[in-house]
């Protein structure tokens, strides 16, 4: 399955040169920033295991995080923050994370493959791929450093803001997580928009 991810890619690289996969993280949580990366690989590259992020266990994509970082020809994390998606919407707020991501790149891609069927504005060809992270190596790297990168972020919130245990849901509309904004009430890191519907 990995093999397949590095050899779509290696398709691509044959008619375009530099490939760059993007994919976001938190799109759906009530709480905290949205993530994105971008991730460049050379020809050869392999990870073995490397998957889209949701398939693997948090200490795999652990693992899989810090080779992704020792492999890729370039990477970038990036975010858009609770005030811009309470401003421009989830989507939109997603896509600038993306936006930021590639721009953050020490090299130019000569097409970025984005996970799903929306894109960023970018300077350079792009191709949107429906569930992409489970088909492209760039895109689930990207989907892994996102969510890893994502997570380390919700964990450090648990430390100003322990009573909504952020550590355990990463901030997603779990049960646990609507008990605890009912107890609690709503914080400074929670999504305003996201939260209308909640009875407090």
């Amino acid at each position: 399955m990995d093999k397949d991810l590095f050899l779509y890619d290696a398709e691509l690289r044959k008619e375009y040169g530099v490939i760059c996969g993007i994919d976001e993280a938190g799109r759906g949580s009530l709480a905290g920033d949205v993530y994105a990366a971008a991730v460049v690989f050379d020809e050869g590259v392999f990870i073995d295991g490397l998957n889209d992020s949701k398939k693997l266990s948090e200490k795999k994509r652990e693992i899989i995080y810090d080779e992704i970082i020792l492999k890729a020809r370039a990477y970038c994390v990036a975010s858009a923050s609770i005030a811009e998606i309470e401003e421009l919407n989830i989507l939109q707020a997603s896509l600038l994370a993306m936006e930021r991501a590639v721009k953050g790149l020490s090299i130019r891609p000569d097409l970025t493959l984005a996970d799903g069927n929306k894109a960023p504005r970018l300077d350079c060809k792009v191709q949107t791929i429906v569930k992409g992270d489970g088909i492209s190596a760039s895109i689930a790297a990207a989907s892994v450093l996102a969510k890893v990168s994502r997570d380390r972020y919700m964990k450090k919130l648990t430390v100003t803001y322990p009573q909504y245990q952020f550590e355990r849901h990463k901030g997603y509309g779990t049960k646990l997580h609507y008990e605890l904004i009912r107890e609690y009430g709503k914080s400074e890191v929670h999504r305003p928009s996201f939260l209308k519907s909640i009875k407090i």
